[in-house]
C-alpha cells in the first residue's frame, strides 16, 4: 500500500522513500484500488484489541496504521473510539482515506510518510502493518530502521502487529498468482498481482513483480500495467533483525486472526501474523 513521499507534518520524508515508489499505476489510483480491496476487517481489529488487553491488561487507546492504503483498519478503530493515525507513502491513498474518514464523521490524524523515520506527535499503544506491506523493505537496514522507529513509537509495553503471506503460498521456490477484484456502481476492478511469474533472487530474497490494473468501466476496459520489488522473508530471519533493531521482543506469531492459533503448516493457518511488545 505504498507510493511516492510527499511533505509532512510528522514523518521522514524525501529521496529516501522515492525509490521505494513502485506499483505507482496502481496506488495512485486510490478509488480503484478500493474497489478491489475493500474487505470485512472485523475479525481483524477484533484481534488486535484483544492481544493488546493480553498483553497489557487494559483496553488500547491509541493506533497507528503503517502503509494504510484507504485507511481500512484506521477508520474502523477511530470509531470505536481509538485516537488514530494513518501513514501511507501514497498522498493520493491518503487524501483518499482522509475523504472516506470526512464521510463517516471521525477523527483520524493522516499523513503521507516513509514507513522509516517517522516521529508521531506522542507515542501509541499499538502499531499495526497489514496485508504484505512490510515487502517493500528489500535491505536489512531499512528493516531494523524500520523497527527502531517503530519501537520509539510505541508506549511501554505497546505491541506492533504486521500480517505477511504465510510461507506456503509464496516462497523462495513459487511467489505464486493473486487476483483481487470487485465492482461497484458499474466499475469492475481487477488487480492481477505477479503476471510475470516472478523469482526471487537467490542471495538478496528479493523479486521484480509485475501487476496489472484492469478497469472496466462505461463499457471500456483499460489496462494499467506495473512492477515493483518485493522482498520474501522467513519467520526466523524476522525474529533475528528484530533483535538485532532492539526495543522489540517477539511475542508470537499467529497463522490467523485467531487467538491460540500459531503459525504451522495446518490448512488453518493461511497467514504469518507477528506480534511484537516493546521492552520495558
Amino acid at each position: 500500500m505504498l507510493g511516492a513521499s510527499v511533505g509532512s507534518q510528522w514523518g521522514k520524508t524525501g529521496a529516501a522513500g522515492f525509490w521505494m515508489a513502485e506499483f505507482n499505476e496502481v496506488y495512485a489510483r486510490a478509488g480503484y484500488y478500493d474497489i478491489a480491496f475493500n474487505r470485512d476487517i472485523s475479525r481483524e481489529v477484533e484481534f488486535v484489541f484483544s492481544e493488546y488487553q493480553r498483553l497489557n491488561g487494559r483496553a488500547l487507546r491509541s493506533l497507528l496504521e503503517i502503509a494504510c492504503g484507504p485507511g481500512y483498519h484506521a477508520r474502523a478503530f477511530a470509531k470505536k473510539g481509538v485516537e488514530t493515525f494513518g501513514l501511507d507513502l501514497r498522498p493520493e491513498m491518503i487524501d483518499f482515506a482522509r475523504d472516506k474518514a470526512k464521510v463517516d464523521g471521525i477523527d483520524v490524524h493522516w499523513t503521507a510518510a516513509d514507513m522509516r523515520g517517522f516521529t508521531l506527535p506522542h507515542p501509541v499503544d499499538v502499531i499495526i502493518t497489514m496485508y504484505d506491506s512490510l515487502d517493500c523493505l528489500s535491505d536489512n537496514d531499512d528493516i531494523v530502521d524500520h523497527f527502531r522507529t517503530v519501537a520509539a513509537n510505541l508506549t511501554p509495553g505497546g505491541m506492533y502487529l504486521f500480517e505477511l503471506t504465510h510461507p506456503r503460498d509464496c516462497s523462495m521456490h513459487g511467489y505464486g498468482k493473486y487476483t483481487y477484484s470487485g465492482e461497484q456502481n458499474g466499475t469492475n476492478v481487477d488487480i492481477i498481482w505477479a503476471v510475470n511469474d516472478p523469482k526471487h533472487d537467490a542471495f538478496t530474497q528479493v523479486a521484480e513483480v509485475e501487476t496489472i490494473l484492469r478497469v472496466v468501466e462505461h463499457g471500456k476496459e483499460t489496462l494499467y500495467r506495473d512492477k515493483a520489488r518485493e522482498r520474501y522473508f522467513s519467520p526466523q530471519e524476522l525474529v533475528a533483525l528484530t533483535k538485532l533493531a532492539g526495543g522489540l521482543n517477539v511475542v508470537d506469531c499467529y497463522g490467523d486472526f485467531v487467538a491460540g492459533l500459531r503459525m504451522d503448516n495446518s490448512p488453518a493457518s493461511r497467514r504469518m501474523i507477528f506480534v511484537l511488545q516493546k521492552q520495558s
